[in-house]
């Protein structure tokens, strides 16, 4: 039941007093002796009076309003209003009833606080929150160039603190690697530390998805056409895709242990969002780069022109292996 229900239901309760207008009062000190042995004693004890000052004053207003008392009337529901936490639901039916009282009381309250409006707070009885507020976050985008003959398209941009620790971000579950047209759509996607990536066969064919990157190194086995397998990436870094069956077929997923990532476009082009103040080192991974590319970055409000270039030197290997790591001979017309 709530305080307002209570109220209205102590003031309808029991009959007048001979000779009284009005139900009997339990009066404004609390009748209750509480014990308190334990800080939840303390806590079910503050609670209480909290309570029972609220329905004091608002039952108290209602009493003297209907005696006639508009001033005291008045400033009991002008006290009410001023209790920290008051319930929406409380506000809303006293603040019409408070300024009524004030006016016919003769004017403007004697205390300069204004009343205030109707809002939604949390219930009485619960603890009041701590007030987070969430830090200011930028966005940081510009361009990669190089990558040689390939270009810089596919290139992944991974943003780490500088001056304190970089978090985790949160693992997601990925859809999807698709195996179409014997080659891996998209050939290369950056995933959080943690992701759960799905491997979909949209061939009319049989493929067996695996991969060498240690430790993040895989096999999903045999599967056909329609069927998807599921691998989770638990290690940051590169991972080679492959095929056991196509040696044509390889692709790239790149883990990042940073919740600030993103994937340049054709062009080079890149956005990471969310990114909070800070000094930050910005690290470049392409696939056919020897090694990554690295640059500072202090972030204070948004960067747009963060410019990066990336090599494009990196060989082709002598051979594409086999899940087992061993040589074999491109599967001709298949």
């Amino acid at each position: 039941m709530t305080l307002l229900a209570l109220t209205l239901v102590v003031l309808n309760a029991g009959k007048p007093d001979a000779g009284s207008p009005f139900p009997p009062w339990l009066g404004e000190s609390m009748p209750l002796q509480l014990q308190v042995k334990t800080p939840e004693d303390l806590s079910f004890k503050a609670a209480a009076e909290k309570q029972y000052l609220l329905f004091n004053l608002l039952a108290g207003g209602k009493v003297a309003w209907d005696r006639g008392d508009y001033e005291g009337a008045a400033s009991r529901w002008e006290s009410l209003l001023r209790t920290p936490g008051l319930s929406s639901e409380l506000s809303s039916l006293v603040i019409p009833l408070a300024k009524e009282a004030r006016s016919r009381a003769g004017g403007a309250a004697p205390s300069p606080t204004a009343l205030p409006e109707p809002e939604v707070t949390m219930t009485p009885m619960e603890p009041e929150p701590a007030v987070r507020v969430a830090p200011s976050t930028f966005i940081v985008s510009g361009v990669i160039t190089g990558g040689g003959s390939h270009g810089p398209g596919g290139a992944v941009i991974v943003l780490r603190k500088a001056d304190g620790s970089t978090p985790k971000p949160r693992a997601l579950r990925v859809k999807a690697v698709v195996q179409k047209d014997k080659s891996f759509k998209p050939h290369v996607l950056a995933v959080p530390v943690g992701a759960t990536v799905e491997f979909r066969n949209d061939d009319e064919l049989f493929h067996n998805v695996f991969s060498l990157s240690k430790p993040n190194d895989f096999d999903l086995g045999l599967y056909k056409s329609g069927a998807q397998r599921e691998q989770v990436f638990s290690t940051p870094g590169p991972v080679h895709l492959l095929c056991n069956i196509h040696a044509a077929m390889n692709g790239w997923l790149y883990v990042s242990d940073s919740p600030w990532f993103a994937q340049a476009d054709g062009n080079g082009k890149f956005t990471v969002k969310n990114v909070p103040a800070g000094n930050y080192e910005v690290e470049v991974w392409h696939e056919w780069s020897n090694a990554t590319s690295k640059q500072n970055l202090k972030v204070a409000s948004t960067v747009n022109d963060v410019s990066i270039n990336v090599d494009g030197e990196r060989r082709s290997p002598a051979f594409v292996p086999d899940k087992a790591g061993k040589q074999r001979q491109p599967q001709l017309g298949y």
